[in-house]
């Protein structure tokens, strides 16, 4: 039974308040039902995508949750957006190795036969990826450790998704340009 779009975009908002749920949480609620709720999320998000990504990501969300009911602590808890990254980044690193490269599989969605040009570019847009997820994954490293609950919150609920917002507008004006030389050059 596949999952109504409701349902996906429900799991999604609530991928993205992962964060403030856990700071809100972390007031309120033993680290151990936010470790629960992370799994049935990670699960249900899984199910939902019916794509690997997420089911290794379930996987982590369940070891993260294992390392919360052991220890009891928050800090497994805050190191989910940590795993996210290292998954997006070895996906796609590999499909670097084992192409096409993510970017230009999403490319030929739209355009189908895409010149030399673009397929170089949109190898070198996957590349660009790679290193967003090293610097973000490193900076919710960071404040997982390192930084308040508030910080932590701030950082991985708010300013790295205005970060990626940033990259895809960056990207799209590149694209723009390049797309512009290509037509006339």
């Amino acid at each position: 039974m596949k999952p109504t779009p409701l349902v996906s975009v429900a799991l999604a908002a609530l991928t993205v308040a992962y964060p403030a749920v856990v700071f809100f949480g972390h007031q309120h609620l033993d680290p151990r039902w936010l470790a629960l709720a992370l799994v049935v999320l990670a699960v249900l998000r899984a199910w939902a995508s019916r794509q690997a990504l997420w089911l290794v990501a379930a996987v982590g969300a369940l070891g993260l949750a294992a390392g919360t009911a052991w220890g009891g602590g928050w800090l497994p808890l805050k190191l989910y957006p940590v795993w996210v990254n290292v998954v997006l980044l070895l996906v796609f690193a590999g499909s670097l190795w084992q192409g096409p490269p993510v970017i230009e599989r999403l490319a030929r969605l739209t355009e189908p036969e895409l010149p030399p040009q673009a397929v170089a570019y949109t190898r070198r847009v996957t590349q660009v990826w790679c290193g967003f997820f090293v610097l973000n994954g490193s900076l919710a490293a960071y404040t997982a450790l390192a930084c308040s609950e508030q910080a932590w919150a701030l950082y991985n609920g708010l300013l790295a998704y205005g970060l990626m917002g940033l990259l895809f507008g960056a990207e799209w004006c590149v694209r723009q340009r390049v797309k512009a030389s290509v037509k006339h050059g």
